[in-house]
């Protein structure tokens, strides 16, 4: 779920009830604050800054997957965080991340991606055959490996973005594509989810709000598709067919990262990730979605522009 949806959702409060209720104002003013903060960082920072700011937000996302692990000691939550400062001061090296470099190197960059998006295909297996495969996963050391390849990949594909385009818009615009999915699943859910989607992972999402989210992610794409071709005209009907198509891929793996932390979630009996955002609970709450969406769209990306370029 993103931080899109409480915006749009105060405004259909304000219509029918003329009123704010207070969980839902401090949504908003949460989600107002967020969108600001991190979107000034993502236009106005350099690639280098941009990829140590995202570092750290992952690492809070770490400190949250110590709850899906079941961690309870502040040594073994300390030690499993190392673990991931480790592997990014590892992957800072590889990819080449310092003040003064313009792009990273590639195949590092493909080489987690095709990683992360790995896992999310055996991601897939593991929600549809959730809670009877529970005994083949569900135990620390399996959890603590599905976190890296859950946060590594995210970290490096979202990075790989803002190097691309130092701008941000490639990053923003995966950002839009993921939101108006999410806001697009949620009201046609809300207007005629009868058949259920994951009853077992996510009881609350159902078949209408998928389709419904799809239509809105491809349509969002079309607008932005038209748009860079009334501006760059070396886009070709076929290509811009390949980056609708590719939005497609965007909502699918966006759904699964949403449904994937939401089995985490039920594995352990919570409600939310964390605590760290008021009225929206976790970091993990806010990106579940982005966190397969973005190795997967950030890797099809990569084979597009590699495309459009040897032309």
């Amino acid at each position: 779920m993103t931080i899109h949806n409480a915006g749009v959702g105060l405004v259909i409060l304000l219509i029918r009830k003329n009123q704010v209720k207070p969980v839902l104002a401090q949504r908003v003013f949460t989600a107002v604050v967020l969108l600001g903060v991190f979107g000034l960082i993502t236009v106005f920072s350099t690639p280098f800054i941009f990829a140590l700011v995202l570092a750290f937000l992952v690492l809070l996302g770490g400190v949250e997957w110590t709850h899906f692990i079941g961690l309870k000691t502040l040594y073994s939550r300390i030690g499993y965080l190392l673990s991931l400062v480790v592997l990014m001061v590892g992957l800072i090296y590889l990819l080449g991340i310092n003040p003064s470099a313009t792009e990273l190197e590639s195949r590092w960059v493909i080489s987690v991606l095709l990683l992360g998006s790995f896992f999310w295909l055996l991601a897939i297996l593991l929600i549809r055959g959730y809670p009877g495969n529970k005994k083949d996963w569900a135990d620390e050391p399996h959890i603590a490996l599905m976190g890296v390849f859950v946060l590594i990949p995210t970290w490096v594909g979202i990075v790989q973005l803002k190097y691309l385009d130092n701008s941000g818009m490639l990053f923003l615009a995966l950002l839009g594509l993921v939101s108006v999915s999410d806001i697009g699943a949620y009201f046609t859910g809300k207007a005629w989810g009868k058949s259920k989607l994951a009853p077992l992972v996510s009881p609350n999402k159902s078949w209408a709000g998928f389709w419904g989210g799809m239509v809105c992610c491809v349509a969002l794409c079309v607008i932005m598709v038209v748009g860079v071709n009334r501006f760059d005209a070396s886009i070709s009907v076929a290509q811009s067919l390949l980056i609708i198509v590719g939005s497609g891929v965007v909502f699918l793996s966006s759904v699964i990262g949403d449904l994937f932390e939401s089995m985490m979630k039920r594995n352990r009996q919570l409600k939310d990730s964390g605590t760290l955002l008021p009225g929206h609970g976790g970091i993990l709450d806010r990106i579940d979605s982005m966190t397969a969406a973005a190795p997967i769209s950030v890797l099809l990306l990569v084979f597009i522009l590699a495309e459009l370029w040897n032309r």
